[in-house]
């Protein structure tokens, strides 16, 4: 994160740019009228939402002919979630974790709590690829 913490988090405290990192997140790389179309905006407000979040260092792009797709970069997605672990008082104990108070009424439970554990999954899937890339000295 080469901007100052606080201006990172004013950057994502944007409904779109949160909806582009998870956008790209969950589909990879896309240029700015993929998401455009997916997103329900106009592909100029997308690549304005682009350029701030590439300058923020959140996303990377890199120009393939005429389509220019942008990826997340997931070591600065990575920064921001330990800088706000540091800062988290809302006493659950631990960055990510589900705490009673999170979990709401007795018919949520369930719902929550398998959605709690699809979004430990892919956690532990993202560490274990990194130890093995480790591993390999990659």
């Amino acid at each position: 994160m080469g901007k100052n913490k606080a201006e990172i988090f004013k950057v994502l405290g944007v409904e779109s740019r949160l909806k582009i990192i998870e956008l790209l997140k969950e589909k990879g790389p896309l240029g700015a009228n993929e998401m455009s179309k997916t997103l329900g905006i106009t592909p100029s407000a997308v690549s304005q939402h682009l350029k701030i979040l590439k300058h923020a260092g959140l996303v990377r792009n890199k120009r393939q002919g005429y389509w220019i797709p942008y990826d997340i970069d997931p070591k600065a997605l990575e920064r921001c979630g330990e800088f706000l672990s540091t800062v988290c008082h809302c006493g659950c104990g631990s960055p990510g974790r589900l705490g009673e108070k999170e979990l709401g009424r007795a018919e949520d439970q369930v719902a929550r709590m398998k959605k709690y554990e699809r979004e430990l999954q892919a956690e532990l899937e993202k560490v274990r690829a990194r130890l093995e890339a480790l591993e390999k000295g990659e």
